[in-house]
């Protein structure tokens, strides 16, 4: 493996690393960050549907409705860019109420688990439990929630700097073996 492989490898799990640290020191700046980007993406993703539709039109029906999917994303993906104070406003809430339904979710199908035979249902049951708990907490206390959602954030992209660097170390030994498998 060329060394320049190396170093961008290791100047990217750096890079991911200071952007951990900077989530979990500055968590109101994070949610302002997560909601501009949610803004943006919905915004692409709906002119993307756009160009879709207008490609696959001739041979795809019902491209009315992608149209207006395409057409709502972008509205929505403007709105979010120029009203970002009130996405990152509705940013915890919107975190709770997923982990409330996910806990719920989870909650009612531990009993599948059960009734399959599956000897560790009643853990997705407890996690489901206290997933739900958890959403109802950040619900009543959105500060909390929003904070609790940066620094998940922030230890989200923290692991994955460690992952990289980590990976370094394994680099050598899988170009070895990958030459082996070609050779």
């Amino acid at each position: 493996m060329k060394k320049s492989s190396k170093i961008l490898l290791t100047i990217a799990g750096i890079l991911l690393l200071i952007l951990g640290v900077v989530c979990l020191f500055k968590p109101v700046e994070t949610l302002f960050a997560s909601a501009w980007l949610i803004g943006l993406i919905t915004l692409i993703s709906g002119l993307m549907m756009l160009m879709f539709t207008f490609r696959t039109q001739m041979f795809l029906p019902n491209s009315g409705t992608r149209m207006l999917s395409g057409l709502l994303q972008m509205f929505l993906g403007i709105f979010f860019l120029s009203h970002s104070a009130a996405l990152t406003a509705s940013l915890p809430y919107v975190f709770a109420i997923w982990v409330v339904v996910e806990g719920f979710t989870l909650f009612i199908e531990s009993f599948d688990f059960k009734r399959f035979g599956f000897s560790c249902w009643w853990c997705i049951m407890l996690l489901g439990l206290a997933a739900a708990v958890l959403g109802f907490f950040g619900l009543s206390n959105p500060a909390a929630a929003g904070k609790t959602l940066t620094v998940l954030i922030g230890l989200g992209i923290i692991a994955n700097a460690i992952c990289y660097l980590v990976a370094l170390a394994g680099l050598d030994k899988l170009v070895t073996k990958v030459k082996e498998v070609v050779e």
